[in-house]
């Protein structure tokens, strides 16, 4: 971290590496799309000519968020069903996999874990067509890949990945607009890189004050917003050192609601669709039993704290979570801690 100087000259918060590096999205987003149009839409031509009967993702971590995200894209807008792949069962299990026409998308910063590279050298000898969403072009993934999508984030040193996970999150929505060719999205996404400038300075002040003493939470949201919550609630525990776990707003309803009390803490992502009203539904329980809500209400467009903007539900969740790291960094710093390098964590994870 580098100390700041006010217009006053004194000592202000620590400059963090999270914190510049977030504020970068809105750039690397234009680069990502600028760099990738016509990949992708010859991709997308591909995929129309022959598509393929299941759509599988391999990532973990934020990547494996930014999956979960991809997967309620292309399941509610093309109807292709997606899964979620298990790394051991070709790195640890080497099984082998049955033929088949899949499209496997592989999502990684580094590109260089081995056991996300055994199960995409196992899905592609299946006959399957792998694209990488991938920010080190040249990584093992990238050089393995059928079609590579360059993530174009940047160097990302802060162990919390920021920009390149909302990198990764733009390359699903304009993966499936080009498959798609739903114009609404399209023109949506060639708002993202302004919109993301804009979620940047959102107020979320309340929600650091929410935050400062506690030790357990949930984080909440839906459809497009799921993904983002199971990110929101990672960094939590990596750079807050805070118990968060992340639910569905229908699964929450279930064991979990059991333990929320007077006081408990909970971060709610609501997409102005019918998802999201599932989101404030929930958050309205809440509620009733003292819980201390902190909804992200995109139906409101930033007229509340903490504030969200209305734009496309599936691009929603991309400007939400970007508002969040702002807030999550300075968390981080008002507990004492240093969010760019968590205690335990290494940037680059190779698993087998």
């Amino acid at each position: 971290m580098t100390e700041t100087i006010d217009t006053a000259g004194n000592a202000a918060l620590p400059q963090t590496l999270m914190f510049s590096e977030a504020a970068e999205a809105a750039d690397a987003v234009a680069r990502l799309l600028a760099a990738n149009r016509d990949a992708l839409a010859a991709l997308g031509e591909r995929l129309r000519a022959a598509p393929p009967a299941v759509v599988v993702t391999c990532a973990r971590g934020s990547s494996d968020h930014a999956a979960t995200y991809g997967k309620y894209l292309i399941e509610t807008l093309l109807g292709v069903p997606v899964a979620s792949a298990a790394p051991s069962v070709s790195s640890v299990y080497a099984a082998p996999m049955a033929p088949g026409t899949a499209l496997v998308i592989a999502v990684s910063q580094s590109g260089r874990s081995p056991d996300l590279l055994a199960t995409v050298s196992a899905y592609q000898a299946a006959g399957a067509h792998v694209v990488a969403f991938v920010n080190d072009e040249e990584s093992p993934l990238a050089a393995m890949a059928d079609t590579m999508i360059a993530l174009k984030a940047g160097p990302e040193r802060s162990v919390a990945a920021t920009k390149s996970y909302i990198c990764a999150l733009a390359a699903f929505a304009a993966l499936t607009a080009a498959w798609s060719q739903n114009e609404l999205l399209v023109k949506a996404i060639d708002t993202l890189p302004d919109m993301l400038a804009l979620a940047f300075g959102a107020n979320w002040t309340s929600v650091v004050d929410a935050l400062a003493d506690a030790n357990n939470l949930f984080v909440i949201g839906r459809g497009y917003g799921y993904g983002i919550a199971q990110e929101a609630a990672l960094k939590l525990k990596e750079t807050c050192a805070l118990h968060a776990e992340a639910f569905s707003a229908a699964e929450v309803r279930h064991g979990p609601m059991a333990i929320v009390n007077d006081g408990f803490p909970v971060i709610a992502f609501a997409t102005s669709d019918m998802a999201g009203d599932g989101v404030r539904e929930a958050a309205a329980e809440f509620r009733t039993r003292g819980a201390v809500v902190c909804l992200a209400d995109a139906k409101v467009n930033g007229d509340t704290e903490p504030a969200a903007y209305t734009a496309h539900p599936a691009i929603e969740p991309i400007l939400m979570i970007q508002s969040f790291y702002r807030m999550a960094n300075a968390l981080s710093l008002r507990r004492g801690l240093n969010p760019d390098a968590p205690l335990h964590l290494s940037k680059v994870t190779k698993t087998v």
